[in-house]
């Protein structure tokens, strides 16, 4: 089944895969800011169970895309995730984010706290300046030639060059997603990316931030997540560990889990072992 529900500012995509029955549904809620549902593909195994919910945000993928800048708002995004709801006549919901998504997760939780179920964190990124802190670590990892190349479009503030593209490739080939080559879902993501919203709200890459999201950190809400809250990251995530295993001290009640030879899409890199993570999380919440 899928659709498009209304919601400030436009029109949304979704898409609900599974039928509906004993089991709460699970809203997926992609990363970016926009870079559209395609990559969370994988995420579809537990349709078997459950209803699978997909959506492509305000602003990238199929959902309509407004040049109104004004409505790049971490509150507007979060009303998007309860207009869907809503609209499918869910009465309580689990959320699984990635990436970005970890922040709208919970910041829906602590607005909504009577429709969250559990939370599932992928790759979390809440507080922004800790995750530019991470990034420009990672980024001491790279070549000479990716670094001074960093440091100069940086300096000059022109991000267009084809150095400072190379080094994307090299510290996303190590950080984002270490697959070889990349699989079609990711592919079809980055083809569908609303780049006027990544850049307005984060920056030309994810380790320079630039965008109105540059100061944003929800950590001092966490603790008002009672929750079930499950926190994922790889060996190699761009989330790292020690930022994961931070932001799982903050919760009342959360689970953590590393997964070895991987990065931030884990999901896809090692896609039978977390679906089997994710599966089981849900069922202990139930």
């Amino acid at each position: 089944m899928e659709g498009y529900v209304t919601v400030p500012g436009g029109r949304i995509w979704y898409e609900v895969q599974g039928r509906f029955g004993k089991m709460k549904p699970i809203i997926t809620i992609h990363g970016g800011p926009g870079v559209p549902h395609n990559y969370l593909e994988t995420i579809s195994a537990l349709s078997d169970e459950r209803p699978v919910v997909f959506y492509d945000q305000l602003g990238c993928g199929r959902s309509e895309r407004p040049s109104d800048r004004s409505l790049w708002r971490v509150d507007r995004f979060v009303e998007e995730i309860e207009c869907l709801r809503k609209e499918l006549g869910f009465s309580t919901i689990n959320l699984l984010g990635q990436s970005w998504g970890t922040i709208l997760a919970c910041e829906y939780s602590v607005k909504y706290p009577s429709f969250a179920e559990s939370l599932v964190l992928s790759g979390p990124a809440m507080s922004i300046k800790r995750f530019e802190s991470d990034t420009r670590k990672l980024v001491e990892t790279l070549s000479d030639h990716s670094q001074s190349a960093i440091k100069r479009a940086e300096s000059i503030g022109n991000f267009n060059g084809e150095s400072y593209q190379s080094a994307i490739s090299e510290f996303y080939g190590k950080y984002v997603c270490r697959m070889e080559p990349w699989p079609q879902c990711m592919n079809e993501a980055v083809a569908g990316m609303g780049e006027e919203v990544y850049n307005y709200m984060y920056g030309p890459s994810e380790f320079t931030v630039t965008g109105v999201l540059k100061d944003f950190d929800c950590t001092p809400h966490l603790e008002n997540i009672t929750v079930p809250v499950l926190l994922t990251c790889g060996e190699f995530d761009e989330a790292t560990p020690e930022t994961t295993r931070y932001y799982s001290s903050k919760f009342p009640n959360a689970t953590m889990k590393i997964f070895e030879g991987a990065s931030h899409e884990h999901h896809l890199e090692k896609a039978k072992e977390y679906i089997e993570a994710v599966r089981r999380f849900l069922k202990d919440v139930e």
